[in-house]
């Protein structure tokens, strides 16, 4: 088969429905009305149709990603998967998981075989999907698995600030626990690797935030710092040698302008000691980044919004800037 390229020499990503019921449907039709204005890379849905023709949408379907290149500056361009049931903005409907999970699967496989450059996957409702057989915590471990297993890290990002939870979704006492110099040192090599494979960046520059205030004071407010934070730097620098990395710095000065100038990313403890700076930074247009996989994948940082879907009000900044995200990171992966 010839493959059709995007005018930036990439092919289409593909954008999941999400849970239809939810703003996804919303913000992808306002993500392509203003594809111009954001120069946004060519994308294509995974979804039903008429979801979004109900909304107004110029829709073409199509039945291969070559075709969204040639109708995307015209129409939203739509592979079909279809709902068991019209959606109602608002309105949890179980019969409809199974779409929304075929339509990630659909992605996925696209991207996997290179037909799609990557995926941009719309919001999400777990307990939904929970009922319907989903048996992982989310679309991350999903993804992970339906990859082959891969070890993958979430990084959380807007234009001034990109940042990793070595532990994602635990109690602060659990997170605390959990850390371990493995589990930094192996969140510290997806994150370099993918600076330097996925965006481009020659010489990634990492610092490593601290777990106690004042970095633990030399062991007299805690010792992960020493015991785990510090060896856990040193693996990640004989694994990835052409890196800049230093720390552990106490977190309550890694934040700031001035700070933020001196690297790329920040390699944080646990979830809200890196979600809080970035979404107090830029709140509207926070992405959530799956690095490691073998595929690029992205997604706004937020969830459905069942209260607001249907009234118009939805901003779709976080996904605008998640395709952004995902097609410099496709670019990256072609120069390569």
């Amino acid at each position: 088969m010839t493959h059709v390229a995007t005018s930036n020499g990439v092919r289409p990503l593909a954008l999941t429905m999400g849970e239809p019921a939810g703003i996804g449907p919303e913000i992808t039709l306002k993500a392509w009305l203003g594809r111009d204005a954001a120069a946004l890379p060519c994308f294509f849905v995974t979804g039903d149709p008429a979801l979004y023709r109900t909304l107004g949408a110029p829709v073409e379907e199509i039945a291969t990603a070559d075709e969204a290149a040639q109708v995307f500056h015209r129409a939203l361009p739509v592979m079909s998967v279809p709902l068991a049931e019209p959606a109602e903005p608002g309105r949890l409907a179980p019969a409809n998981a199974r779409a929304v999970l075929a339509a990630i699967d659909m992605a996925c496989d696209l991207a996997m075989s290179g037909v799609a450059s990557g995926m941009v996957t719309n919001p999400i409702h777990k307990r939904v999907l929970y009922e319907a057989g989903l048996d992982v915590p989310g679309h991350t471990e999903y993804l992970a698995a339906r990859a082959g297993g891969s070890r993958v890290a979430m990084m959380l990002s807007c234009p001034s600030l990109r940042v990793v939870p070595a532990t994602i979704h635990l109690s602060l006492r659990d997170a605390t626990t959990a850390l371990s110099v493995t589990i930094v040192a192996e969140q510290g090599i997806i994150l370099a690797r993918a600076l330097r494979d996925d965006f481009g960046i020659a010489r990634p520059r990492i610092a490593v935030a601290a777990l106690n205030p004042h970095a633990g004071e030399e062991g007299h407010l805690g010792r992960e710092e020493i015991d785990i934070i510090a060896p856990a730097i040193d693996s990640i620098r004989a694994a990835v040698p052409d890196i800049e990395i230093w720390g552990p710095a106490p977190a309550d000065t890694l934040f700031h302008a001035a700070a933020r100038a001196r690297y790329d990313a920040v390699l944080c403890m646990y979830h809200d000691q890196a979600l809080i700076p970035l979404k107090t930074i830029d709140f509207e247009h926070g992405v959530n980044t799956t690095l490691g996989l073998p595929i690029v994948r992205t997604s706004p940082d937020h969830g459905t919004a069942l209260d607001i879907a249907g009234r118009g009000t939805a901003h779709p900044g976080s996904l605008v800037a998640a395709i952004g995200v995902a097609g410099e990171m496709a670019r990256s992966r072609a120069r390569a």
